[in-house]
């Protein structure tokens, strides 16, 4: 277990970048900072999109520059990095108690280049960054951060014209991870995931998470040689196996069992957390090995990882005029896998765009179990709930279709889940007053 108090001399931080950049940086953050402001003053919202665009257009090594000369821990993976980055910084946070000022995160889940860019510059002398990163910039963060840490949760098929073939993505993990040989991060990563284990393959070190998946349908072939992957009983539960080449899964460091957590000693914790779901336990379990191998004590990750309750708006309940809402975000199957289960209202209301943030293609929609709402009513909102709507119809499901977000909150006096794409649950939030 590592020690939080050591020196920013420790293998993985870079120097800090040199004069010229520096000042080329400070004005590039200036100019950013007005553009934020003037966008909040505008009602735009935080600026923090405005910020990093300017800020890495005007200085265009930015990422780079704001990331050297500190301990990285980087999160990525398809599902669950925002609420999974939030519960490793509270981990963090809470072992560094008074010192807790030393930690940077991009905690309203801005992970591409200029997110996490506008959100280290608001912090220039924290010198250990928790960082959500888009699985298209876990490459660059590999060769420019040097991250100490970077937890690999998952890969499912999401926003399909613009990550297309998901092998591509892991592919590319796998070459930055062989190309930082020992330098390289620790690796925490999900053991289920067969294109996580194959992409996890090539770092110098990697610490194994069993969880508890319940979507296996993107992870059907083997990713290194294209057979079939077989299920073999094992204790606990299932584990996956390729019969044409040696890639199994792994044995685990730490497993979720239930509700809880198995620590390499064998000790069993409870995680108390405040967040809903069994795949908030197995996101968990991924931040507490971060955390501890980070070396931050048990108890106080635990203590930490509790006082997370609505990451970036995640899971929160609002209300909107007599309305009650619980805001559940689902972007793709898997997600959707999880989130349907937590909605138990009746009515439920479901909100589909598909624009570029959700994603153009919609064709996932029939990959998704909807028929599990028989018996209750939905109500489909969003520009395209008349797509949801004849999903909804072959799976024999009541609903009805109210294309305005507000008009299908109405005045319900009383509560209702909402489970919504992307740009929809933005839009969500920012009713609510939530951004």
């Amino acid at each position: 277990m590592g020690d939080m108090t050591r020196t920013l001399s420790t293998r993985g931080v870079l120097a800090p970048p040199s004069l010229p950049n520096r000042l080329r940086l400070s004005a590039a953050i200036l100019a950013g900072n007005l553009a934020a402001f003037g966008s909040r003053l505008a009602g735009k919202g935080s600026g923090a999109s405005v910020r990093g665009q300017i800020l890495t257009r005007l200085a265009p090594s930015a990422f780079a520059d704001l990331l050297r000369g500190r301990r990285v821990l980087a999160v990525s993976g398809t599902n669950g990095k925002t609420t999974t980055t939030h519960l490793l910084a509270a981990a963090v946070r809470a072992g560094l108690g008074a010192d807790a000022a030393r930690l940077v995160t991009n905690a309203d889940g801005a992970n591409l280049g200029y997110g996490i860019a506008s959100a280290l510059s608001q912090a220039r002398k924290a010198d250990i960054a928790v960082i959500e990163t888009d699985e298209r910039v876990v490459s660059a963060m590999i060769e420019h951060a040097r991250p100490e840490l970077l937890v690999l949760l998952n890969f499912s098929r999401d926003q399909l014209d613009r990550h297309h073939e998901i092998k591509a993505l892991g592919r590319a993990w796998r070459i930055a991870l062989e190309r930082a040989g020992e330098a390289g991060p620790t690796i925490i990563a999900n053991a289920c995931d067969p294109l996580v284990t194959w992409s996890a393959g090539t770092a110098a070190k990697v610490i194994w998470v069993e969880t508890d998946t319940v979507w296996h349908a993107d992870g059907a072939l083997c990713p290194a040689c294209g057979s079939l992957l077989v299920r073999v009983p094992a204790t606990g539960r299932d584990r996956w196996d390729c019969p044409g080449c040696e890639l199994s899964q792994p044995v685990a460091d730490y497993r979720v069992a239930g509700k809880t957590i198995i620590l390499p000693s064998g000790e069993v914790v409870q995680p108390d957390l405040q967040v809903p779901g069994s795949f908030n336990i197995s996101n968990a379990a991924c931040a507490l090995a971060a955390a501890l191998e980070f070396g931050v004590p048990l108890e106080a990750a635990l203590a930490g990882m509790h006082t997370v309750t609505s990451p970036a708006g995640r899971f929160a309940t609002t209300t909107f005029g007599s309305t009650t809402a619980r805001l559940l975000l689902a972007k793709n199957p898997a997600g959707w896998a999880e989130a349907l289960p937590l909605a138990t209202s009746d009515p439920v209301i479901l909100a589909i765009d598909a624009v570029a943030a959700d994603g153009k293609d919609v064709s996932w929609l029939w990959d998704v179990d909807y028929e599990q709402l028989a018996g209750r009513h939905v109500v489909c909102t969003g520009p395209r709930a008349q797509d949801l709507a004849v999903r909804l119809s072959y799976a024999g499901v009541e609903h009805e279709i109210e294309p305005d977000l507000r008009a299908a909150l109405g005045e319900r006096n009383a509560a209702v889940d909402v489970i919504a794409t992307y740009t929809p649950f933005q839009a969500l939030l920012k009713m609510a007053g939530l951004r």
